[in-house]
């Protein structure tokens, strides 16, 4: 199978040149998504409601390249402020209630949001 770049209907724009997400070798590598509303481009203003809408972007994007959350194997999530860490879970449960994926959570300086997400999935029916 060759590389495949994917654009979801429905998602937020790329801000820059990067692709929703690229299909490789039965996995999807989906790029750094944050909380903006894909129709209005507007940003949630409470913690939760921005790492809700987060996930909302990933689904709509896996989706879009014939995956879902439970197909999620590796999730890298960004978080402004670490103290929020448990909040965090807690949103991120109500995506993945059971058999989670691999997870790592990191502190980073993201420009006007509070949360960024990307992660790598599988094809559906491909394993």
């Amino acid at each position: 199978m060759g590389r495949e770049t994917v654009t979801a209907g429905g998602a937020p724009e790329p801000a820059d040149p990067y692709s929703h997400a690229v299909v490789a070798n039965r996995f999807v590598y989906v790029s750094g998504q944050g909380p903006a509303d894909p129709e209005t481009g507007s940003t949630p203003d409470g913690f939760e409601d921005q790492v809700r809408q987060t996930f909302e972007n990933l689904r709509t994007i896996l989706e879009a390249a014939g995956s879902g959350l439970r197909e999620v194997v590796k999730v890298n999530a960004y978080l402004t402020d670490l103290t929020r860490f448990g909040r965090f879970n807690e949103v991120y449960g109500e995506f993945f209630a059971q058999d989670p994926p691999a997870r790592t959570t990191v502190g980073a300086d993201l420009l006007g949001i509070l949360v960024e997400v990307d992660c790598v999935a599988v094809v559906r029916g491909s394993g």
